[in-house]
């Protein structure tokens, strides 16, 4: 029985690692400070004051915080992006733009 315990710690570890490194949820704050982060990464031109205006008075300050956080760890984040990926990130802020 002692054996099992620090198997189910190991376990629960592991799967929390693994929630954290899926990243917030498309829809979110979060998810939009994901997006303006890595679209800054990509060399992309991005109006975040545009992006703040569309986001509902309630969810503002979430995207505020998430993005000041992802900025800082941005620094240390590859600045090569592929060519689908920037337009990726071109198309769903476009189209968030238009939510």
């Amino acid at each position: 029985m002692v054996a099992l315990k620090p198997c189910l710690v190991a376990l629960a570890a592991a799967s929390l690692a693994g929630c954290v490194a899926a990243g917030p949820m498309p829809g979110t704050p979060e998810f939009s400070a994901v997006q303006v982060s890595r679209a800054y990464d990509c060399g992309l031109r991005v109006d975040r004051g545009r992006i703040i205006a569309r986001l509902p008075a309630e969810h503002r300050g979430r995207f505020v915080a998430a993005n000041a956080s992802y900025a800082v760890k941005s620094y240390n984040a590859p600045r090569r992006c592929e060519a689908p990926e920037r337009e990726r990130l071109q198309a769903e802020l476009r189209l968030g733009a238009k939510r």
